[in-house]
């Protein structure tokens, strides 16, 4: 049997966009301005990547995703169909509000869905659900992860977008998601803008929000968790450096989302040339803009 790491390994992986609605409206959403424009894969696309991973058995995972990818009404024969193909795990990233109906849940499952990808915005109703800005979306989003836990062989993550809004509930999103042991990873992303400017005010600066995260972390692995952290300099984790992991699965995706993504200016450091990280982006523009370069406290790393 694989263990987490070995499961978890994203060029296992292979990641496809099939839905570009949503039913939140998430304050750090980045892609709500382009929702109506990029369109999702087609079916005949998916149906050449399963092919193709059948002749070749390339990846070991499929990842279903989309702004919502629940809101596809043929997801369950998406998952039929990739799991027949050969597929070993197929996974859905979502804001899991609709497996809160535990016939929908049920089904999925079913379908042969095993791994589940949820996105946590904060640690109570209240915090969660002015961020998703839909009364009601945190509690059908843990009954959802709840139902889940139902099954003995699913897996769940939790992904955590890092904002102003929500950094300093980071260890109380852990503490509310201990009872599920069905909660394999949680992964912590610091937020970024796909601009070049925070028009929004909703970045925090690193070492304001550092104390929050590692203590996050701490309560995670604790309860047996893997971590990782995303789009976070990697000098300044210390000991937890090792999680930064800003690998992602191979994505098909709409072009143009690229030509929007690559306004957030990453890999921009005063340390750059000197620094040996292979994980770390640096900053990006919006960062840099309101904070500053942060050469004082950046320390570019070495291997060896």
């Amino acid at each position: 049997m694989l263990s987490i790491e070995q499961r978890f390994d994203h060029s296992a992986y292979v990641s496809m966009t099939m839905e570009f609605r949503c039913n939140l409206k998430c304050v750090h959403c980045m892609i709500e301005g382009t929702m109506d424009y990029l369109e999702p894969q087609s079916r005949q696309k998916f149906d050449e990547l399963l092919a193709y991973n059948r002749e070749h058995q390339k990846w070991s995972g499929l990842i279903l995703t989309g702004s919502e990818i629940t809101l596809h009404r043929d997801l369950p024969e998406l998952a039929i169909a990739a799991k027949r193909s050969g597929f070993k795990h197929v996974r859905i990233q979502s804001h899991g509000m609709h497996l809160g109906k535990l016939e929908y849940c049920t089904k999925l499952i079913g379908a042969g869905v095993d791994e589940f990808f949820i996105s946590v915005a904060a640690a109570d109703a209240e915090s969660h659900d002015s961020i998703t800005q839909v009364q009601g979306s945190f509690q059908k989003t843990l009954q959802g992860m709840e139902n889940v836990d139902r099954w003995e062989h699913t897996i769940s993550i939790t992904n955590t977008v890092v904002t102003k809004k929500s950094y300093k509930q980071l260890p109380q999103v852990v503490d509310a998601l201990a009872h599920l042991k069905n909660l394999a990873q949680m992964e912590f992303w610091f937020y970024w803008p796909m601009s070049g400017k925070d028009d929004k005010s909703l970045l925090v600066s690193h070492l304001e929000m550092l104390p929050y995260l590692q203590e996050a972390v701490i309560k995670a692995q604790a309860l047996g968790r893997r971590v990782e952290i995303k789009n976070f300099p990697q000098c300044l984790l210390g000991d937890f450096k090792h999680l930064l992991v800003n690998g992602q699965p191979q994505l098909f995706i709409d072009p143009v989302f690229w030509r929007e993504f690559e306004k957030n200016g990453f890999y921009q450091c005063k340390h750059r040339e000197n620094c040996q990280s292979i994980e770390c982006l640096g900053l990006n523009s919006a960062y840099i803009e309101r904070f500053g370069w942060e050469e004082e406290i950046l320390v570019p790393q070495y291997n060896g």
